[in-house]
């Protein structure tokens, strides 16, 4: 089972970062558009994933996967794209200054 674990501190650090941003503003209409993103992400790699493995084009050991599949593909690639959706937006949300500490005025020095 080593894909399975090499999943998983990709969603753990998906998961956390994206609770990082639960405070700042929008945060259920980001969580909505990344579970659509995710939905249409998941769809399409269910269908090109089943694609290549069906033509031949890669396999995975099976002493390496959790034994859980979609079609032909491993549950574990499924894990990429779900994080992508996810993560992607929250890190965009956390390096964006917020509109309160932009709005600001900037400090003089008075040096």
């Amino acid at each position: 089972m080593t894909y399975p674990l090499i999943v998983v501190p990709f969603v753990v650090v998906t998961v956390l970062v994206t609770l990082a941003t639960r405070r700042r503003p929008r945060f259920a209409e980001r969580m909505a558009s990344s579970a659509l993103t995710a939905l249409v992400l998941v769809g399409l790699t269910l269908v090109f994933d089943n694609l290549m493995i069906a033509v031949d084009l890669f396999s995975y050991p099976e002493q390496h996967l959790s034994g859980l599949k979609l079609g032909l593909a491993p549950i574990e690639d499924f894990a990429y794209p779900l994080c992508a959706a996810f993560l992607v937006p929250a890190l965009f949300t956390l390096l964006t200054p917020t509109a309160s500490r932009s709005a600001l005025p900037a400090q003089k020095d008075t040096a």
